[in-house]
C-alpha cells in the first residue's frame, strides 16, 4: 500500500464565506501519487473551514459564490446566524475575555487582531458552520482517477468573513 500526501495553499477573500473549487488540485495529487485504486481524503486543518462535495451551479452572485453555495450559506445562516457583535450577540459566548487576552499575547497577534481590532475574532458562527459540515471528505480513486460523477466537485469553504486569509488544504491518497 502506498500513501501520498500533498498540501496546497489557498486564499480566502473575506467579507463573505469563500468557496474554492479544489477538484483540479485533488486530481493533480492523485496523478502525482501514481495510485490507481484506493481512496483520497481532502482535509482542512482550519477550525473555521470545511471540505464538502456538491455540484457546480455555474450561475453566481456578486462575491463569486455559485447559486448552490449561496443557498447553502443562506440555509446555514438560518441555523447559525452571523456573529456581528461581541458576546452575547445571538447567544454566542465566544470569544470571551480570556481568549482575547491570550490572542493578544501571541507573538503574531497582529495577524489575528490587525491594529488591535478585537472584532476580527467575531467568528463563532464560522466555527459552528464548519463543525456542521465537517473538515474532510473521502472519495474513491478508480483507475488512477477521482471517481466522481460528471457534475461532482470538491469545495473548500472558509466561513470566517473577517478578512482575506492564507489557508491550507491537505490531500492524502492511499492505495495501490
Amino acid at each position: 500500500m502506498t500513501v501520498h500526501q500533498a498540501t496546497f495553499s489557498l486564499t480566502s477573500h473575506g467579507g463573505t464565506p469563500s468557496f474554492i473549487d479544489v477538484t483540479p488540485r485533488v486530481r493533480e495529487a492523485i496523478a502525482d501519487s501514481k495510485i490507481t485504486s484506493g481512496i483520497v481524503a481532502v482535509i482542512s486543518p482550519h477550525t473555521t473551514c470545511s471540505v464538502y462535495f456538491d455540484e457546480f451551479a455555474h450561475d453566481t452572485i456578486e462575491d463569486g459564490s455559485d447559486y448552490l453555495q449561496a443557498d447553502l450559506n443562506d440555509i446555514l445562516g438560518k441555523i447559525v446566524p452571523e456573529q456581528t457583535d461581541f458576546p452575547p450577540a445571538h447567544g454566542y459566548r465566544y470569544p470571551g475575555e480570556a481568549h482575547f487576552r491570550d490572542v493578544e499575547s501571541w507573538p503574531d497577534a497582529e495577524t489575528y487582531l490587525p491594529g488591535g481590532d478585537r472584532s476580527q475574532l467575531l467568528n463563532a458562527d464560522a466555527h459552528q458552520k464548519a463543525s456542521l459540515l465537517g473538515s474532510s471528505q473521502v472519495f474513491a480513486v478508480t483507475d488512477g482517477e477521482l471517481a466522481l460523477g460528471v457534475t461532482g466537485y470538491i469545495f473548500f469553504v472558509d466561513f470566517d468573513r473577517a478578512r482575506e486569509r492564507k489557508r491550507r488544504c491537505q490531500v492524502v491518497v492511499i492505495g495501490e
